[in-house]
């Protein structure tokens, strides 16, 4: 096995009481060396559990799980040693500066104060926080947290990086931020990256592979690439005035499209040729008396991909929603 390889292998969960939870049921799958795997789910799905028992923070009910080479169970030293974690819960002292913090986890691993000194000068210089040395982390933005909290996960230069919804709660601007920070970590470093998000377009933007797990099972696994080309090459969209009408415009079209999907008040129909069957669609609309409200033409996305497997989407909590998506949704309604 390689040292950057993750490989999980019928893993299982459970957690007794009056009723048995099995959280993560039977699960499999490999992340190969040097690659970004994003590991999707909604809420309850078992998506979380996995991470811990990857992070050495649970121990698995049955099952294998190999990280780095080292078995999460009985070589929980070696995984610690050789993963680094980011947690989405950042806690770092807002008192203290980024170099204190950064010396103080080198020496915590182990390294003499001038070896973690020159170690936190070159991961401040990564992560492109140099500027902001003097000051105190709780003047830092968002952003600026997400990326020392990287820095701080890469102290003792692991192989492998765990990433627990590493952009939560920020703006569109301190994401991309880490998302740079992510791919030069990736493709400079050689370092393997397992994320979980829940935004899609971060999977899609970062992901080599990705994994989609539901009640506690995987589901669908795949590159962004290959499990939207799964889906169809483009589908009409088409938004009603409420989800009652929806469901109407839906009966009336299920059997002209390859696959159709409601969503809400939004009826979605995958052809294989949809941009030439538009007045086809309308006009049988029309002939219900029925009349959408917009209609656009779209290339699949893994949004698609995860209301396909899981029967719902994967929607951040309204504080946590980028400003710029919030306002797409109003542009649509409107």
């Amino acid at each position: 096995m390689n040292d950057r390889e993750i490989v999980v292998e019928d893993l299982v969960k459970t957690y007794p009481g009056k009723v048995k939870v099995t959280a993560v049921d039977g699960v499999n799958f490999q992340v190969d060396a040097g690659k970004i795997f994003g590991f999707l789910g909604p809420n309850g799905a078992g998506k979380s559990t996995t991470i811990k028992i990857l992070t050495t923070l649970a121990l698995p009910t049955s099952g294998r799980g190999m990280v780095g080479g080292f078995d999460v169970v009985s070589q929980a030293t070696d995984v610690r040693r050789v993963a680094g974690v980011a947690l989405q819960d950042i806690g770092i002292d807002p008192l203290m500066k980024s170099m204190e913090l950064l010396v103080l986890q080198g020496r915590l691993f182990g390294a003499s104060k001038p070896e973690a000194t020159v170690r936190a000068q070159e991961l401040l210089e990564l992560v492109g926080l140099l500027d902001a040395i003097d000051r105190r982390v709780g003047t830092y933005s968002g952003g600026m947290r997400r990326r020392l909290d990287l820095a701080m996960a890469l102290v003792h230069q692991p192989k492998v990086l765990f990433l627990d919804e590493p952009t939560t709660g920020l703006d569109p601007v301190s994401r991309r931020d880490v998302w740079r920070e992510v791919r030069r970590l990736n493709r400079e470093m050689g370092i393997t990256i397992f994320l979980t998000t829940q935004y899609l377009e971060e999977a899609d933007e970062l992901a080599d592979m990705v994994a989609i797990i539901v009640g506690g099972k995987i589901a669908a696994e795949g590159s962004p690439a290959k499990l939207k080309a799964a889906m169809g090459e483009e589908s009409i969209n088409l938004v009603f005035e409420n989800p009652e009408i929806a469901e109407k415009g839906r009966a009336s079209l299920e059997r002209m499209g390859d696959r159709i999907q409601l969503d809400r008040d939004t009826v979605r129909l995958y052809l294989s040729k949809a941009a030439g069957s538009i007045p086809i669609v309308i006009n049988q609309l029309q002939q219900v008396g029925l009349s959408p409200i917009s209609l656009t033409l779209t290339q699949p996305t893994l949004d698609d991909v995860f209301l396909q497997v899981t029967g719902q989407r994967l929607v951040a909590s309204e504080a946590d929603k980028p400003k710029s998506s919030r306002s797409t949704r109003r542009a649509e309604a409107n």
